[in-house]
């Protein structure tokens, strides 16, 4: 073959191997609404499932359901005119999160239909945590409330959905090496120069008689290991930063929430709460409820 030849084979290539890089993101699109459409789905049926059983424990099979309550991407929402026995809701919830094959971490709010309040909340954590979910054992409730799950958001979506093509893969790898071949013949070898990437070091923060490790989201109070969520470690490295500071809610909700594209407006409650709980065996750390205007994380040495 000519070296003109060989040139144009090299560009053919080059232009194809361009057309398949321009086309993957569109395809990763389009599997990605999927996925959040499903997902969406299945949430809408746990919720359900949750709601009709609940009723059912306190005898009442007729009452209608109403339809599931999209707030965001991770959150949804659904009214039950009498949530019954709480304690039954935890198992209730997961139970109902399985059959859907949903394992992502979620926490679950409980609010008073006509004054929004929150009056209930647990982490999933919590199931597993000794002492179990927070007010489990308290009297059943009464009235309308509004049965609320979050789940913790999952970026790397698009990626997973993307190994499911790995098929596109060999087919552009051949068509490299064709351009590839062809190109070493009539081009001397050019040695790039690669940009030395420094890892970013783990941050550590220390405070009181506990400290976090936020890339990998432990923490450590004392001797005991706790494995956080990501806003978990988000909201924890928040409060440590700007410590025997009053941070105010909205500050809170902008710099964990807010950033990515996510705001839940009441449950910063249910995460200070279960901050809480994980450092309550550190004297040390204290996190102050400032009514009407934040929280503040007192250290003291």
């Amino acid at each position: 073959m000519t070296d003109t030849g060989n040139k144009s084979a090299f560009s053919f290539t080059l232009l194809c191997f361009a057309a398949l890089l321009a086309l993957l993101p569109a395809f990763q699109t389009v599997s990605a609404n999927n996925e959040t459409v499903r997902f969406a789905e299945k949430v809408n049926l746990a919720l359900r499932r949750t709601a009709h059983h609940l009723l059912l424990a306190t005898g009442d099979s007729v009452t209608k359901i109403p339809a599931v309550k999209q707030i965001d991407a991770n959150t949804f929402s659904v009214r039950i005119e009498n949530l019954g026995d709480y304690e039954k809701l935890p198992a209730l919830m997961q139970q109902s999160l399985q059959i859907q094959n949903i394992d992502r971490g979620y926490n679950v709010m409980v609010f008073n239909c006509e004054t929004s309040e929150l009056q209930l909340g647990y982490n999933f954590q919590d199931l597993s945590q000794k002492g179990g979910v927070a007010c489990e054992d308290r009297a059943d409730e009464n009235g309308c409330f509004t049965l609320q799950i979050s789940f913790e958001p999952q970026p790397q979506l698009a990626t997973a959905n993307s190994d499911r093509r790995l098929w596109i893969l060999p087919f552009v790898c051949g068509l490299a090496g064709i351009g590839l071949f062809f190109w070493k013949r009539n081009q001397q070898k050019t040695h790039l120069t690669k940009t030395e990437i420094t890892p970013l070091a783990a941050s550590e923060l220390h405070f009181g008689n506990s400290s976090l490790n936020s890339p990998n989201q432990v923490l450590m109070c004392g001797n005991v290991k706790n494995q956080l969520t990501y806003r978990e470690a988000k909201l924890l490295g928040l409060f440590v930063k700007n410590s025997n500071q009053v941070l105010e809610r909205d500050f809170i909700l902008k710099a964990v929430w807010e950033d990515e594209g996510i705001i839940v407006s009441r449950s910063v409650d249910v995460f200070v709460s279960r901050l809480r709980k994980l450092l309550a065996a550190d004297p040390a750390v204290k996190i102050t409820a400032i009514h009407g205007v934040g929280y503040k994380m007192e250290i003291h040495s």
